[in-house]
């Protein structure tokens, strides 16, 4: 005979082995026993002899009423299967050079929709030249998955999309490691913000020495041709 599923046990004069470890009702190890004897336990019990570890040597069988275990594991999936339909992704935007007091309101907004059960989409949206400054919006979204962390942890880390960056929050605290990595993130930003800065530095006064070159070179040429 094949194995039975999971979802269908086998039960009472199903059950068709030599022995079986026997479990009452209340969860006590009555112990390996014939099958005909804990047949009779069960049905002196006014339950059935229902097979819940078919693979174990012998199987373990437990006596319980299977009309009402059935009915609460049917329970179980339908109210399982109707949370996983109402989970409802919410978005919020935020601009690379925020103000902080926008920030603050637009944060409040994210975990507000984590402690309703929410995911949240938090996207940043880029205009012109500020493609040219991921850190920026790589920063705002470490910065928003620190504050929520309490509430929220990141499924989905910041990707690019287009001239967007976006990040996937999922309700539930942040674990250790999570907010571990979110400190490397935001470590990783600082150091990309710095770097952008000196380059942006470096190009300037290159920028002034060349001219203070040329001014240079233009007041000579004009002596010479005085003296000339």
């Amino acid at each position: 005979m094949a194995n039975p599923t999971e979802e269908e046990p086998r039960v009472n004069e199903d059950i068709r082995v030599d022995n079986v470890r026997l479990v009452s009702a209340d969860g006590e190890q009555v112990g390996i026993k014939p099958i005909s004897e804990a047949l009779r336990f069960a049905q002196e019990a006014g339950l059935d002899l229902v097979e819940v570890a078919n693979q174990a040597d012998p199987p373990v069988c437990r006596v319980m009423d299977y009309g009402k275990f059935k009915y609460e594991q049917s329970q179980k999936a339908k109210e399982s299967r109707k949370k996983a339909t109402h989970i409802l992704v919410k978005e919020m935007k935020y601009r690379p050079k925020i103000g902080s007091g926008d920030f603050e309101t637009k944060t409040r907004r994210v975990e507000k929709f984590l402690t309703e059960g929410s995911k949240v989409k938090v996207t940043i949206m880029f205009r012109g030249r500020e493609i040219q400054y991921p850190q920026l919006g790589r920063k705002i979204l470490d910065d928003v998955a620190e504050s929520i962390s309490h509430v929220g942890r990141v499924e989905v880390y910041p990707e690019q999309e287009g001239r967007n960056m976006t990040m996937l929050l999922t309700p539930g605290k942040a674990t250790r490691r999570q907010r571990e990595a979110i400190e490397a993130l935001q470590a990783e930003a600082l150091e990309m913000e710095e770097a952008s800065a000196e380059a942006e530095a470096e190009a300037e006064a290159s920028s002034v020495t060349d001219e203070e070159q040329t001014s240079d070179e233009t007041l000579e040429l004009e002596q010479d041709l005085e003296t000339e």
